[in-house]
């Protein structure tokens, strides 16, 4: 089956470096998710998007995280200056249309 791509595969960075993540979701998927796993912990989630829109990013670390998907271009996560506690293993997951939640 068809899967969201990630590049790169691995990122070694010094610390206050900048790190850039990229991930081309499905085709025909309009909504990315991006999520941290800081060793084999939970995942945290970071930011979501509609197509180029910003969804929700209430949890993401502004002052150095930052996430765009320009249109017709794979998304991308930056870190401005790393930090050691930003060691993680990076998830990026698409989904054609948000889950629906019945009350």
């Amino acid at each position: 089956g068809e899967e969201v791509t990630q590049t790169p595969k691995h990122l070694v960075k010094g610390e206050g470096q900048k790190a850039k993540l990229y991930c081309a979701p499905i085709t025909g998927h309009s909504y990315v998710f991006w999520y941290q796993q800081v060793l084999k912990k939970e995942f945290k989630f970071l930011i979501s998007f509609q197509n180029e829109d910003v969804v929700d990013e209430t949890q993401m670390p502004k002052e150095r995280f930052s996430a765009k998907c320009p249109r017709n271009s794979p998304c991308s996560l930056e870190i401005q200056a790393t930090k050691l506690k930003d060691s993680a293993t990076y998830f990026c997951a698409s989904s054609q249309s948000t889950v629906l939640n019945i009350s």
